[in-house]
């Protein structure tokens, strides 16, 4: 498969979490849209690693790990550094009861407003960032027109 299809795969599936984040909005399921985006931000960038590197992006939740080895992380502004290390607690694969009851009261309306808000932000960063990795450099001739 072309790297081209398996970053739109990526893509296809971030497009289908931020869907999902956005009916449990509509339904006030605030932990689930948190988890959603959560997704939604490591496929993406899993995405951008799967387009700019050579191999396979690490198979781990953590944004930090799969930031740093797509080299990514020392582009992140203050506010996207700041987003991301909110989104870290959001990833709910242990599913413990008591650990969700605290997720779930650090979140409401707002606050999840603002995490779907962001990360349709950071998507549209990615896909920048993505753009401007794999546009092709001007070659000499290109230049000197």
């Amino acid at each position: 498969m072309a790297k081209e299809d398996k970053v739109q795969q990526w893509l296809d599936i971030v497009d289908r979490d931020i869907d999902a984040a956005e009916w449990m909005h509509k339904g006030g399921r605030w932990l689930y849209v948190a988890f959603e985006c959560h997704q939604a931000l490591e496929k993406l960038i899993k995405a951008y690693w799967t387009g700019t590197q050579d191999d396979d992006p690490l198979y781990i939740h953590d944004h930090w790990r799969l930031l740093k080895g797509c080299g990514l992380s020392d582009k992140l502004t203050t506010e996207q550094r700041d987003f991301i290390e909110r989104m870290k607690p959001m990833y709910i694969a242990s599913r413990y009861p008591q650990y969700k009851n605290q997720v779930s009261a650090s979140l409401n309306e707002s606050v999840s407003t603002y995490i779907l808000d962001e990360t349709k932000k950071f998507k549209q960063w990615i896909l920048q960032e993505y753009s401007a990795a794999t546009k092709p450099s001007p070659s000499s001739d290109d230049i000197n027109k």
